[in-house]
């Protein structure tokens, strides 16, 4: 067999070097892409923890008490409309109540109450639609009042409509 001089292949360095740059490339656009990704899904404006919507009325009330604000300032906080808040409701019916369990989501319906006598009659209409429970607090035995308190969550709207409902009909709710 004849002697060959040994096979050298040019820029071999140079090509290891360019597959390691495109590597950075493509974890760095995939790092992007996972960053993007993750401040899409991220917290929306109904996800803040409870009493504080915002971090501008958080600076507001420190820089008042940082002020010399008298104790009777008190700063006005903005929320949505459409902004989600706890309702504590006494429905009538305390075995419907024992049903429900924090996650369902109801309907609560008014009954109108007709004469002095209490007598249920008339109308019944729908208060809330799709309000999901939050809490089913334990029962007070010394409790004669009848009914059984469940904590709802509903937009703010539906929250005094439920508290108007509650002082002049009997509450139901439906399971979905």
């Amino acid at each position: 067999m004849p002697h060959f001089a040994p096979v050298r292949v040019r820029g071999g360095l140079l090509r290891s070097a360019r597959l390691v740059r495109h590597r950075r490339r493509a974890a760095a656009v995939g790092l992007a892409v996972t960053a993007v990704a993750l401040v899409a899904a991220g917290p929306r404006e109904t996800d803040r923890s409870r009493g504080h919507p915002d971090g501008a009325s958080r600076t507001r009330a420190a820089s008042a008490a940082s002020t010399g604000g008298s104790a009777g300032d008190r700063v006005v906080r903005t929320r949505r409309a459409g902004a989600r808040v706890t309702a504590p409701v006494r429905i009538a019916d305390a075995a419907t109540v024992r049903l429900l369990r924090p996650g369902d989501r109801v309907d609560v319906i008014a009954a109108e109450e007709r004469g002095t006598g209490g007598e249920v009659g008339g109308e019944a209409r729908v208060v809330a639609r799709g309000a999901r429970v939050t809490e089913v607090p334990k029962p007070l035995e010394a409790t004669g009042t009848g009914g059984a308190l469940v904590v709802l969550s509903v937009p703010r709207a539906t929250a005094a409509e439920l508290a108007g409902a509650s002082a002049t009909a009997r509450l139901a709710v439906t399971l979905w």
